[in-house]
């Protein structure tokens, strides 16, 4: 049977990929070679699959030099060939300078859109580009999502469990500081959540920044729900 006719017979392609019977000892943390590898988030056992890379030349550096009122804050429902657009509507709203380097900015953005449409198999996406400097969803918590991308361009990466240390993280919270992961600077993350399966998902927090005076600019991709905003075309 082609993936065509597949897709055509199932209401829910992606859910359907995501959904298998799995145990807890064979749960799977994939550390990915190239953004393609991102593909791997579709094997049963997986739960995340990390890319660590670095940014082109300067890109990190000028982004720590922003202003916070020049980093992009803001969410966005397109289609998925509308990233380009949608990306530069959030920079333009929030006078991000131009230049070489807002455009390498904005190809990395929508490289990394392009890659999760792709993966999830998606015509819509759920953008959210954000500046943070509180401490956000400081709590550990499961995404109520099928899959969700995040990748931090500017201060501390998203800190997450591996899932034997699940239940202590989010019975203890605040309390809780063994065994905790962090993503490196720039790594991109494809979790899957708890939508994949019921009680299952990588648990994670955002890292709390609050009186640090750091500044976050997180880029979060999700499939479109009804929690999403309401569709533009750009």
């Amino acid at each position: 049977m082609s993936a065509a006719v597949s897709m055509r017979q199932d209401p829910c392609p992606t859910m359907a990929r995501l959904s298998r019977r799995r145990s807890a000892t064979d749960t799977a943390i994939i550390h990915a070679v190239t953004l393609e590898d991102l593909d791997r988030i579709h094997a049963p056992h997986v739960e995340l699959v990390i890319w660590e890379r670095q940014l082109v030349a300067g890109l990190a550096e000028w982004l720590a030099a922003l202003h916070p009122e020049q980093c992009p804050d803001g969410r966005l429902l397109v289609p998925a060939d509308h990233c380009r657009a949608a990306f530069t509507a959030l920079l333009d709203e929030a006078a991000t300078p131009p230049g070489l380097m807002r455009d390498a900015f904005l190809a990395d953005l929508v490289s990394l859109s392009d890659a999760f449409c792709r993966t999830m198999d998606t015509d819509l996406v759920d953008i959210r580009l954000e500046t943070v400097r509180h401490d956000g969803c400081w709590k550990y918590h499961r995404d109520n999502v099928p899959a969700r991308l995040l990748t931090t361009y500017r201060g501390p990466g998203t800190q997450w469990v591996r899932p034997e240390h699940s239940d202590a993280a989010l019975s203890r919270q605040k309390d809780y500081s063994d065994a905790l992961e962090q993503f490196t600077d720039h790594a991109v993350g494809l979790f899957k959540g708890s939508r994949a399966e019921r009680g299952r998902g990588i648990v994670h927090r955002s890292p709390p920044i609050l009186g640090t005076g750091a500044t976050r600019i997180l880029l979060c991709l999700n499939l479109p729900s009804a929690a999403s905003p309401e569709l533009r075309m750009l």
